[in-house]
């Protein structure tokens, strides 16, 4: 009796070891999912990643707005892509990048940022509540209308310039960056 004793004592001694050493390695494995799942970067550091955001980046440097990215808060940023840079003629492009034309660079980008994180499906649902239609205040205080067109989430500013969100969601450790097809260009830049 004396030996049973000895040896399932052994063997619960074992199960116990295992179970405790497999619980370690879920849980440390469980804290290397969520690390990975939480966004490190922010968001101007994750457009300087991007090799398609370089004119947005440059853009952001020049009007000091990528300090402004570089903060704690949440925003949302809808980032032209380089694409979208190219569909603007070249006079319209130096003109905005030309240094005495900062403060008309600055209020254009303003227009492509909200202080307030949204989702694609928090865009989606502001529409549902608003009967297709929702509006959201950039950091310019100038709204920012979202439609659908299809299964595509349309943005028009108030001089009806609209763009399209072709990437959605890239979440950031404060905000979000959803990647767009055209710069807006109000007509009171120049």
């Amino acid at each position: 009796m004396k030996k049973w004793t000895a040896l399932v004592s052994l063997f619960a001694l074992f199960i116990g070891i295992q179970t405790y050493a497999q619980d370690n390695v879920i849980e440390l494995q469980f804290e290397r999912l969520i690390s990975s799942i939480q966004p490190q970067k922010s968001i101007i550091e994750r457009t300087a990643s991007f090799e398609n955001h370089s004119r947005l980046l440059n853009a952001l440097r020049a009007t000091n707005l990528d300090k402004v990215l570089n903060y704690k808060g949440e925003f949302t940023v809808f980032a032209p892509s380089n694409l979208a840079f190219e569909k603007l003629s070249e006079a319209t492009i130096d003109k905005l990048f030309d240094p005495e034309n900062r403060k008309a660079l600055k209020a254009m980008l303003s227009y492509h940022i909200i202080a307030d994180k949204l989702s694609a499906s928090t865009i989606l649902r502001a529409m549902c509540r608003g009967n297709g239609v929702a509006k959201f205040t950039t950091i310019q205080g100038e709204k920012i209308t979202a439609t659908m067109k299809g299964i595509d989430i349309v943005l028009t500013d108030k001089s009806g310039n609209s763009a399209v969100i072709v990437t959605a969601d890239s979440n950031q450790s404060n905000g979000i960056i959803h990647e767009i097809d055209t710069v807006f260009v109000p007509e009171t830049t120049f």
